[in-house]
């Protein structure tokens, strides 16, 4: 079963409720659940700690995705983050754990101070991005105790009239501990790793019309939603950096614009779940039980990771991180 972020993800621009405010359920997915006592699928929740927050560990699970066409080969350099590793948790530290100052001075000179990404320099006539979801959906046994988070990565080549490619294929599940683990392959959700890397399915894109970013300040407020709080802008900056190739002014008016969202706080220096070095602001939203993060390459402004996860007592995370980002004349 898919998560309404992954769904989203796999339909892209085909998707035509994309720019909708979903509003909350009628009856809560847990009321449902007991109802019929179906295996619970809830929004993903890891385990607090006061000075770290802890990486899911990575599972034995591949699932092969459809084959439909091959544009370009998924495979790379193996990550260099401990994540990947093996099953041993691996904690992730902030710089500023424990009362982190207000975002607004930091992000504010980091606006002043980025240089220029290597797509400010390229022309071409697709917008390209490669990223990886994990934990969307997340899937958590009857009982509440058991957990499994699923994983997807994307290649989305697309022009300004919305037309190009978007390649997907499924990764392996973790999970936030061994229990976990055992549990799910007990239930034939684990099964042995399948030989070879997995072709991606591929999603032809509907014409559609894309504007340009704003460059007015205000109007730029008001595509990232920040009427509606920290965590609507978290989620709104997420989008935009993985719909566009964000030119530098814009980056810098981004930052400039969080920076007057009430909320952000200053995390200092982090480390993404791709072994990249970045500086982290967070936003908690105790009303929703719910912490947005996100991540910026601290020398050109870019946005490398955003990750989603709930303040509860076991917290497993939606978390997306943005690979790679070019201009192209080939989708695919």
């Amino acid at each position: 079963m898919f998560g309404v972020e992954r769904t989203r993800t796999l339909l892209g621009h085909a998707d035509p409720a994309r720019n909708a405010d979903v509003g909350p359920p009628l009856v809560s997915a847990r009321e449902l659940i007991d109802r019929v006592g179906a295996t619970e699928l809830v929004a993903g929740r890891r385990r607090v700690h006061p000075t770290r927050r802890l990486v899911l560990t990575a599972g034995t699970l591949a699932v092969t995705a459809g084959v439909v066409a091959v544009l370009q080969p998924f495979d790379g350099p193996a990550p260099k983050n401990p994540e990947a590793a093996g099953s041993v948790l691996v904690p992730v530290a902030y710089q500023f754990d424990a009362d982190p100052p207000a975002a607004g001075p930091q992000l504010r000179m980091l606006a002043d101070k980025i240089k220029d990404a290597v797509y400010d320099h390229q022309r071409g006539r697709y917008m390209y991005h490669h990223s990886k979801v994990w934990g969307d959906p997340v899937m958590t046994s009857a009982d509440g105790r058991h957990h499994v988070a699923h994983a997807s990565e994307t290649k989305l080549w697309q022009a300004t009239d919305g037309t190009g490619n978007q390649a997907s294929i499924q990764l392996e599940p973790q999970y936030p501990d061994q229990e976990s683990r055992d549990y799910w392959q007990r239930e034939s959700i684990g099964r042995p790793a399948a030989t070879g890397t997995p072709a991606p399915s591929v999603i032809p894109l509907l014409p559609e019309e894309i504007g340009p970013l704003p460059a007015d300040p205000s109007e730029l407020r008001q595509l990232l939603k920040v009427e509606y709080g920290a965590g609507a802008a978290s989620k709104e900056v997420s989008r935009l950096y993985g719909q566009y190739v964000v030119p530098r002014a814009i980056r810098a008016a981004v930052l400039r614009v969080l920076a007057d969202v009430p909320g952000f706080r200053w995390r200092g220096q982090v480390t993404d779940r791709a072994g990249r070095q970045g500086v982290a602001v967070t936003f908690d939203d105790r009303e929703h039980d719910a912490q947005s993060l996100l991540i910026f390459d601290p020398k050109t402004g870019e946005l490398l990771a955003h990750e989603r996860l709930t303040l509860s007592p076991v917290r497993i995370s939606s978390y997306k991180v943005i690979l790679d980002v070019a201009w192209t004349d080939r989708a695919g």
